[in-house]
């Protein structure tokens, strides 16, 4: 009986370390950092903070994840939500008409 509930208590342990684990890279830590979308004079850069606030060639905003990969965006100016997806070092944003805006991950 002693067995089986320590194997019990290390399996628990272990899927609760993996769930940790899995939850700690998601969009909030992959986002932050400088993005790039475009090229030449019509490149832009973001800049994404760990505490929710973004620039946008000095504009500044502040940004939240909702459900269904969406992100919200909220500047001086304008508010809008994209369903977003990163890959690496590519993000991209599609619109509700399907439009899409790529980024690449400035190093």
């Amino acid at each position: 009986m002693r067995t089986r509930v320590t194997t019990l208590l290390y399996l628990t342990s272990a899927a609760l370390v993996l769930f940790f684990c899995a939850s700690c890279g998601g969009p909030a830590k992959q986002i932050v950092g400088q993005w790039k979308m475009g090229s030449g004079a019509n490149e832009t850069t973001w800049e994404f903070f760990p505490n929710k606030a973004l620039t946008t060639d000095g504009a500044r905003g502040h940004y939240t994840f909702g459900d269904n990969n969406r992100i919200k965006i909220q500047t001086a100016t304008a508010t809008f939500v994209y369903q977003f997806e990163i890959q690496g070092d590519s993000m991209t944003w599609t619109a509700t008409n399907g439009s899409k805006m790529r980024f690449t991950r400035a190093r």
